[in-house]
């Protein structure tokens, strides 16, 4: 073997050695989760600062631009702009940090409603547990996307209507997580020590059952997000979402419906903003969920 072929033999190993070690990373950290989480994260922080142009911004002049590298398209607008003229990149980032905002409002409010009555219903028992569940059972039946629009025709479009509807949402789920996970919890030695030190019901569920469920609240709440963000773009594509003219993916999607010949971007670049936050949610809540209880990794 010459110097040369020995010299590209180590080298391939060295590749492939590199290429199995970047595997291995990706497979044990949520690497690209995070990547896409943290951009949506920055984009709603940052959002008035990042922004190329004002979102709410028309100009007739420029409506339905391509995107930089189609055909007559602007590097003044990358992702193109809308049939009015607003840039397309500004109202996603602008939608980003709406988007946070809702999500954050209503998955907290639901989270805690939730995992206090699964407190309650797991660690009383009894006819207390008995009407909480049923409750849950009743709240599950309903069809939840017409009382929401029918919430909406009542009350009126909002953003406080909207963050209302979608915690309704949030709770129902995490109570009977909480619940099963109290009931577990309940019968261990420590809950016993605890009651014959005299130890109170509120010390009791604050200080020794509470921190064993949240490690399942925060997994239901990442794997739930991704429904509350596909909740809040289907209500906005109805037009029962984010109130005009501030702007949604959902409704950027419903703005684009009726151009996806002539102007496809219009409707694609926030669906596929919607695609990845979910897919991301969903993924990071797997991985978290795996990380809390090892006995559910497939390898």
């Amino acid at each position: 073997m010459t110097t040369a072929e020995a010299g590209a033999l180590r080298n391939l190993r060295w590749v492939g050695s590199a290429s199995r070690a970047v595997f291995v990373f990706m497979r044990r950290w949520p690497v690209l989760p995070a990547v896409v989480l943290s951009a949506l994260v920055i984009a709603a922080i940052l959002g008035p600062f990042i922004e190329p142009y004002n979102p709410l911004l028309t100009d007739l002049s420029k409506r339905n631009t391509p995107p930089v590298w189609a055909e007559k398209g602007s590097a003044e607008h990358l992702l193109g702009t809308d049939p009015v003229g607003r840039d397309i990149l500004s109202r996603i980032i602008r939608a980003a940090r709406i988007t946070v905002i809702v999500v954050l409002v209503s998955q907290a409010t639901g989270m805690i409603v939730g995992s206090v009555l699964g407190l309650i219903a797991g660690y009383f028992g009894g006819i207390l547990d008995e009407g909480i569940m049923r409750l849950v059972d009743m709240w599950s039946s309903l069809p939840y996307l017409l009382v929401v629009l029918t919430v909406v025709v009542v009350f009126g479009q909002g953003f406080a209507i909207l963050v209302v509807v979608l915690a309704l949402l949030s709770w129902p789920g995490a109570v009977r997580l909480v619940r099963a996970q109290t009931l577990a919890l309940r019968t261990r030695d420590y809950v016993a020590l605890s009651k014959v030190a005299g130890a109170g019901t509120v010390r009791i569920l604050y200080h020794h059952i509470l921190p064993g469920v949240l490690d399942v609240v925060v997994v239901t709440a990442t794997l739930h997000s991704g429904t509350i963000i596909l909740t809040e773009a289907t209500l906005s594509f109805l037009g029962a979402g984010v109130p005009p003219p501030n702007p949604s993916w959902g409704s950027m999607v419903a703005d684009g419906r009726q151009y996806m010949r002539d102007a496809w971007w219009v409707a694609f670049w926030p669906g596929m903003a919607i695609l990845l936050v979910v897919m991301a949610g969903n993924f990071l809540g797997d991985w978290l969920r795996d990380h809390f209880d090892p006995r559910l990794r497939q390898v």
